[in-house]
């Protein structure tokens, strides 16, 4: 009896990584399958679509407002306040399409994504190291190179610097963006395309998807169109960095979410007035070129992990 209990579980196990294994699998000329996710393109731009229409709804007038528009006031005062939900575009879209695609069970099913722990644990040190190195690292350099003021009014704080993780989690970008970006739009791009490619189209939508945030004062880290589009690749790199962390953890979202998180709260650390210079982008482009080629030359650029390449190698000789 236990035996056979033993070998239910590991079968179990078994179908559960098959079913949430990035990867790409023919389905028909239009709907390809991955992660358990039957996909077209229809979806996936109706994703962005619906993103994008619920944030620039919100931002749009924002930016108008700071321009001298006039609006009424109440509408102002929401628009500029912290009740605006313009960051939950990306998040809003994967959960009402879910829900028109897979109903509730598939909503239940994307939310368990958001808690998944199911991965090998030595993973927790690229979600949340690599990120202060790459990130965090490459302003302190920028400091130190004399390209910004070297500002240590968070660092020295540590018990204010640990409860921030936590703010940020939920309130600074990740939450309000990786059950979009990481857990609609990338399984669906990844049915199409491979790993890089798809890191690459997503890295363009997730930078764009900031553009109104630009001209809202205090909305973003700069307010300088030439700043903005030196973050098209730093925000490009990072999606390459983020596929690779979400290939090798099973497509969970919580790494996705952790990883975000580390991300926003070691440039917090490293600038404190998150007012992100010409210099501190490149100094962070050559951070993030320099780890995403090694990710690239190990792991590959058709899955960026092993373990997948490794399955597929198996499945082919059998």
């Amino acid at each position: 009896m236990e035996a056979h209990t033993r070998q239910l579980l590991d079968s179990e196990q078994s179908a559960i990584y098959t079913a949430i294994r990035p990867g790409r699998t023919e389905d028909s000329p239009h709907t390809k399958t991955t992660m358990g996710i039957k996909s077209n393109d229809k979806s996936l731009w109706l994703y962005f679509a619906v993103a994008y229409a619920f944030t620039w709804a919100c931002w749009i007038p924002n930016a108008l407002v700071a321009r001298g528009v006039a609006f009424p006031a109440g509408w102002t005062d929401f628009l500029a306040g912290p009740l605006n939900p313009a960051a939950f575009g990306p998040f809003v879209a994967a959960f009402v399409l879910t829900f028109l695609q897979e109903g509730a069970r598939g909503v239940l099913q994307l939310l368990k994504r958001g808690i998944d722990f199911r991965f090998k644990k030595i993973w927790l040190a690229a979600i949340l190291l690599l990120p202060c190195v790459l990130f965090g690292g490459s302003i302190w350099v920028a400091a130190l190179a004399g390209f910004r003021p070297i500002d240590l009014s968070v660092v020295s704080n540590p018990p204010y610097a640990l409860i921030a993780f936590f703010v940020i989690l939920f309130t600074a970008g990740p939450l309000q963006e990786e059950f979009g970006w990481r857990g609609y739009a990338l399984p669906r791009l990844q049915s199409r395309f491979n790993a890089l490619t798809s890191s690459i189209i997503l890295g363009f939508f997730w930078w764009l998807w900031h553009l109104p945030a630009v001209f809202i004062p205090g909305r973003f880290m700069t307010d300088d169109l030439v700043v903005f589009l030196s973050l098209l690749v730093v925000i490009t790199l990072a999606s390459i960095l983020f596929t690779w962390i979400y290939n090798n953890t099973n497509g969970s979202i919580l790494a996705a979410l952790l990883t975000h998180t580390s991300m926003n709260w070691s440039i917090w650390l490293a600038m404190p007035d998150m007012k992100m210079s010409l210099a501190a982008s490149g100094f962070m482009i050559g951070f993030l070129a320099i780890a995403v080629l090694v990710i690239i030359k190990i792991w590959g650029a058709e899955h960026l992990s092993r373990e997948h390449g490794s399955a597929q190698l198996q499945a082919t000789r059998l």
